[in-house]
């Protein structure tokens, strides 16, 4: 019996032994161990965007394609900036925000409804479409190593719009709203080396409630590379996909949006 004991003792030695010394030739990137990282960067998206404002007392409009119709920039360099916080061994907050900032000068071509107005054909329009997203989570890693991590999250895309038309000595038909979307995750983290590591992630959600109807779609992918214990680079793809309907007491508005482009950051970790 005694020799059975130490034979079993001396096989779980011999299969366990290899896969700890796997484990600690692992890549080791600070991105997958640090408890802090902070990333900002620069976002380039090209956008796409319809609206619609009706009032409720003076009727409603049609959707106005804002590049086409307006004139906005479809492509604007814009700040991103970025923040996650491991709070334990299988959990993380993050939260990461953008703001693009819009305006348009153009003469249109065809008559616009906007909040009960009507801007005819001919006339010179003055725009805006200020949007900013933050987006917050709290995930879980149900499958972590030293250099890999696969888990799920549940959060919120907090979208901000103040859009508005003026034309001539008219008032600014202006409307601000704030929608907090939430959204479910899954994201992976892969260390290829002890610089370099990839990363994914998709937010997706379908919604109707309170004053909100609609969905968002967001994908995010990274290449990062870290040089130096404590700072390093990366090169990112985000898009966002938004299709929003929100009613209030005197208004409806529908919001259709795609952002989807590069994002080139530097980032810290400690």
């Amino acid at each position: 019996m005694r020799t059975f004991f130490i034979a079993v003792i001396g096989t779980a030695f011999l299969v366990c032994a290899p896969l700890a010394r796997a484990q600690d030739a692992a890549p080791n990137h600070p991105a997958l161990t640090d408890k802090f990282y902070f990333s900002a960067g620069a976002f380039v998206p090209k956008t796409s965007t319809s609206a619609q404002l009706d009032s409720t007392s003076l009727g409603a409009g049609a959707s106005i394609d804002f590049e086409r119709a307006l004139g906005m920039t479809t492509q604007k360099v814009v700040p991103d900036v970025g923040f996650r916080w491991r709070f334990g061994d299988r959990w993380r907050l993050e939260a990461e925000y953008f703001q693009l900032n819009r305006s348009g000068d153009k003469v249109i071509s065809q008559d616009i409804t906007w909040n009960g107005q009507t801007f005819t054909a001919g006339t010179e329009v003055l725009s805006k479409f200020n949007f900013s997203d933050v987006r917050t989570s709290v995930g879980y890693s149900f499958f972590k190593t030293k250099d890999k991590e696969i888990g799920v999250s549940f959060g919120f895309h907090v979208a901000t719009y103040d859009v508005g038309l003026q034309a001539g000595s008219s008032g600014d038909q202006a409307k601000k709203v704030l929608a907090p979307l939430p959204v479910l995750s899954a994201y992976g983290q892969f260390a290829l080396t002890d610089e370099w590591a990839v990363g994914g992630r998709l937010d997706r959600f379908t919604m109707s409630y309170d004053k909100y109807d609609g969905n968002v779609t967001s994908i995010g992918l990274d290449v990062s590379y870290q040089p130096f214990r404590h700072v390093g680079f990366g090169l990112a793809y985000r898009s966002l996909f938004i299709v929003l309907k929100a009613t209030g007491p005197d208004f409806s508005a529908a919001f259709t949006q795609t952002f989807q482009g590069p994002l080139l950051y530097m980032n810290a970790s400690f």
